[in-house]
């Protein structure tokens, strides 16, 4: 009810902020799927995947993602860094379900990017967990955010198959 007044003052930041990730959230298409091998220590006492290995699952899907979608990256030089995360539990996963991570770019800024990944259940396609991260560009030298470099953003866009770059308007 809150977020349906705010939208109606359309000129504010925070109502296009809202419509935009409104779009991106129903037009993602993810372009990286990662298969995911259920440990016997994701499991909990109640029977199912400890709220805690979610984030190793999309540790792994990041991970996966980046060198399929900016291979060239040096990683000794040009850092990535998680400055926000949020997670949403939908259903719990079991031992005996087939899961996967899914990864997009979602939007590129000059100095971040938001990440959008959910866990799937491979046979039945129900989403089990979403997850969305802010992520930074860093310089691991000086310990300070820097804005991403142009072949950082090149790359995202090209494997996102689509110019996921704000304007200076939208920012």
């Amino acid at each position: 009810m809150v977020i349906t007044r705010r939208l109606t003052y359309k000129n504010s930041i925070f109502a296009q902020t809202l419509k935009r990730k409104a779009k991106l959230m129903l037009d993602i298409n993810f372009n990286h799927t990662l298969d995911i091998q259920l440990r016997f220590s994701d499991i909990d006492k109640f029977g199912h995947v400890n709220n805690a290995a979610y984030f190793t699952y999309y540790d792994l899907g990041k991970t996966e993602y980046f060198s399929e979608a900016y291979p060239q990256v040096n990683w000794k030089k040009e850092g990535i860094v998680v400055a926000h995360i949020n997670v949403d539990f939908i259903q719990p996963i079991f031992a005996s379900d087939s899961i996967a991570v899914q990864t997009a770019v979602t939007e590129i800024g000059e100095k971040s990017f938001q990440l959008y990944q959910q866990v799937i259940d491979t046979k039945t396609q129900e989403i089990k967990c979403v997850c969305r991260s802010t992520m930074v560009g860093f310089d691991l030298e000086n310990q300070q955010s820097v804005p991403l470099s142009e072949d950082c953003k090149k790359s995202l866009c090209d494997f996102e198959g689509r110019d996921l770059r704000r304007r200076k308007n939208e920012e």
